[in-house]
């Protein structure tokens, strides 16, 4: 899918931020202008966050978050969009704008939620560490062994869906954990996903809010809350046909 068809697409991109003033000068321009909307909510920023996204896109709508958590910040600006899909974009510059239209494009070919992954094919990372990489990959492996699903990857910000996802589910994180939840209560409402190839680069400036074992910690008690209240597990007949197509976005 092209960006640059003279109009704007029905887009809105989600970015949390704190603190992150010198790093938005890395990704912020680097976004493409056709974007319908770019929401910036900012975390209680003591830098020059707000001033510096006001003044390398103009356009940017800024929502000054009132609670705490990164879950809390992406609930408050999934709640502002007023575009069809939504992208969830960090602002460390660990993600790639130049990515945003392979995410479209899952969601143009009709799937409900592009999930980012640096693990298929086409995807990697030089940021994450090995005991990440691996509490990573017994969360995952938990996950799809309660849930009988194939996923790559579940605790990755990089992900994109259709707005009206959000009338199926409900989203109630208010930490990093907001990844994993809303994956699972989209699978668990049917909904259509496909897993999307993703490069991860470093954070540039400053260091991760993130701390590998709390954090880990919630992720696991979310995983675990879900399938409590688990039904019935989401059929897989259509994965294969998913991941048939997931090279194609990436092109």
């Amino acid at each position: 899918m092209q960006l640059n068809q003279g109009k704007k697409l029905p887009v809105s991109i989600v970015i949390p931020a704190r603190n992150e003033a010198k790093n938005l000068y890395h990704f912020l321009p680097a976004i493409p202008a056709d974007i319908g909307e770019v929401i910036l909510v900012d975390g209680h920023s003591t830098d020059d966050t707000v001033a510096v996204a006001q003044k390398l896109r103009p356009d940017i709508h800024v929502i000054h978050q009132v609670g705490v958590g990164k879950g809390d910040a992406m609930r408050t600006g999934f709640a502002a969009c007023t575009q069809d899909m939504i992208v969830m974009l960090d602002s460390d510059g660990s993600a790639d704008p130049a990515e945003i239209p392979r995410f479209v494009q899952a969601l143009a070919q009709g799937h409900d939620f592009a999930k980012g992954s640096r693990f298929v094919k086409g995807g990697g990372s030089s940021d994450i560490t090995p005991l990440r990489r691996i509490g990573n990959y017994a969360l995952c492996g938990l996950v799809n062994l309660l849930f009988h699903e194939r996923f790559s990857d579940l605790c990755y910000g990089y992900n994109a869906f259709r707005r009206d996802c959000l009338n199926h589910i409900v989203l109630d994180c208010t930490g990093f954990e907001i990844e994993a939840q809303l994956c699972l209560r989209v699978q668990k409402a049917g909904l259509k996903i496909v897993e999307v190839p993703s490069i991860e680069s470093r954070r540039i400036h400053g260091q991760s809010n993130l701390h590998t074992f709390r954090d880990g910690w919630r992720v696991l008690k979310v995983i675990l809350h879900e399938w409590r209240h688990h039904s019935t597990p989401r059929s897989t007949a259509n994965r294969g046909k998913a991941q048939e197509k997931e090279l194609s976005t990436a092109k």
